[in-house]
């Protein structure tokens, strides 16, 4: 069983990196300016928005979420550590312990999309932009009851 642990604001450069690795692993539609461009948005603000957890393994960080009020704002796992369950690990902690029921996921994160609908979430609504206005769809799922 994984321990879930905190996230301190001297890890921030290590959660970005385990970011990038994991976007770069499955978000093949951003383009190299869009990665570029949210890599200091989320050190410097996104991750200082949200209560954040994590999962290591041998003190690594191998997985994390970030949550605000009851939306996953963040779910992100490093490659090499991609379907051993960390990923369910963190959504069932945040459905459990901090009440989520909202997630937003690029419509073009297939694997992203069925995880979701697998764990009980269903599209609600659908948005053109994602939260920055960016041309990437984004599917509004809520935790069915």
């Amino acid at each position: 069983m994984s321990t879930i642990d905190n996230i301190y604001k001297k890890e921030y450069k290590e959660v970005v990196e385990l970011w990038e690795a994991s976007v770069r692993a499955t978000h093949h539609f951003l383009k190299e300016e869009d990665i570029e461009h949210f890599k200091p948005l989320i050190l410097n603000t996104y991750l200082d928005a949200v209560e954040l957890k994590c999962i290591r393994n041998n003190r690594k960080i191998v997985g994390f979420l970030g949550v605000a009020g009851q939306t996953l704002e963040m779910l992100f796992i490093h490659p090499d550590s991609r379907g051993k369950g960390i990923g369910k690990t963190l959504l069932n902690y945040s459905i459990d312990k901090l009440k989520v029921t909202k997630v937003d996921v690029n419509e073009q994160n297939e694997q992203a999309v069925g995880f979701y609908k697998h764990c009980g979430f269903e599209v609600i609504k659908r948005s053109e932009l994602d939260s920055s206005g960016k041309p990437y769809p984004t599917l509004h799922m809520e935790l069915k009851k």
